[in-house]
């Protein structure tokens, strides 16, 4: 299951093309594709126009919507996070954390385009959609 960051459905409803909104546009329909609920926040956030909105909250409710949160993640996230910054790393958005940990935990591979992300990747094992 591939869960999809914000930053890549924000760029893929702009008509970014970039090598994920690619990967996004080819596994529509074919792959198991997921969202997480603090990321549907963020992306419909963006829209103007009521209709847009609309559509995009119909399109991506379609998929499954996993909440994120949680005392557990929320703990686990905060262990991440020192983790890395005991290695001089500071992650710039909390939640990045969460979805990272989130996706870690449930051994999702998580499709991005983030740069916060490559730190929990190379050092806490998280699966990242690569093409």
């Amino acid at each position: 299951m591939w869960l999809v960051d914000s930053s890549v459905w924000i760029d893929y409803f702009n008509g970014v093309p970039n090598t994920q909104t690619e990967l996004l546009d080819r596994a529509l329909g074919v792959e198991e594709l997921a969202i997480g609920d603090l990321m549907l926040c963020e992306v419909l956030q963006g829209f103007r126009r009521q209709a847009e909105f609309d559509q995009a909250r119909a399109a991506l409710q379609s998929l499954p919507v996993y909440t994120l949160g949680g005392v557990q993640i929320a703990l686990q996230s905060a262990e991440h996070y020192c983790y890395l910054r005991q290695r001089g790393i500071t992650v710039r958005k909390t939640i990045d954390c969460l979805i990272a940990t989130f996706a870690i935990n449930r051994g999702f591979a998580l499709l991005h385009n983030a740069r916060d992300f490559d730190a929990f990747e190379q050092h806490l094992g998280l699966t990242v959609v690569r093409e």
